[in-house]
């Protein structure tokens, strides 16, 4: 596939979800089909990260545990038969980034000049906006529920750090890297800004004195990159894959 129609098909894949987010809203709202509802919801929500870079070229990587929290909030508008039909959004802080795994030509770790492994790691700190289309089947106010949700997501970097213990990388080829790709390594973030498409599953437990707890698990696919990737840039691709475990507790404010 070329470069050209990924972008075109990433993009076409973004404008289609962000069309569906936007519709939800107020087909969810003037729904007469189903029972209505008009049950709005606020709360938080706290989790763990669990991201890589897709780098072309590729770059050998572990995941980089980091964290995310922040506010939720949900309108329901209707129980459609047995589906309880919602619109969600978060707006959270989340550690990302990417850990790189270095090892040798025998897959034994790479030694620096300290005589310790080499370790690289980067943490990008972001503003994570993403809003779903939310659907449940289940108990709505006294019990559980099993969920699942997807829309788009955008993000903005507010921060970056480095962390290694190497000045500079080993590259001999018998006792250095197998994966020599390093200019990563020295490069600022250059687009600040990130988009592409989250969705999860998860049990939510209904209960009319404590209210809503939710556990999901998510997975949010980049279709931007962090660097350039024009013909002239090193890397053609650098995109976010973001695993998330989270916790979320909700209030109901109107019924």
């Amino acid at each position: 596939m070329s470069f050209c129609h990924s972008v075109k098909s990433s993009r076409s894949l973004l404008r289609l979800s962000f069309s569906l987010a936007l519709l939800a809203l107020p087909l969810l709202a003037s729904a007469q089909i189903g029972k209505h509802r008009n049950t709005f919801s606020i709360g938080a929500n706290v989790g763990a990260v669990l991201s890589n870079v897709g780098f072309d070229p590729e770059v050998s990587q572990k995941q980089h545990v980091g964290f995310t929290g922040g506010f939720s909030w949900r309108y329901t508008s209707e129980k459609y038969f047995s589906t309880i039909c919602s619109i969600a959004g978060e707006v959270n802080i989340a550690s990302i980034g990417w850990k790189e795994d270095i090892l040798d030509l025998n897959d034994n770790p790479v030694i620096n000049s300290n005589g310790s492994p080499e370790q690289y790691s980067r943490t990008l700190n972001y503003i994570q906006i993403p809003v779903f289309a939310h659907l449940a089947w289940g108990k709505e106010n006294q019990g559980f529920n099993f969920f699942i949700q997807a829309g788009p997501q955008i993000g903005f970097l507010l921060s970056e750090k480095t962390s290694k213990n190497y000045d500079s990388p080993n590259l001999d080829p018998e006792t250095g890297r197998s994966n020599t790709i390093i200019e990563q390594e020295s490069m600022d973030v250059e687009n600040k800004f990130d988009y592409g498409i989250a969705g999860g599953a998860g049990l939510e437990y209904a209960n009319r004195h404590i209210g809503r707890v939710l556990l999901e698990a998510r997975y949010y696919y980049g279709l931007g990159n962090i660097y350039g990737s024009s013909k002239r840039d090193y890397f053609s691709k650098s995109n976010f894959g973001n695993i998330v475990i989270k916790a979320t507790w909700l209030v109901d404010l109107s019924k």
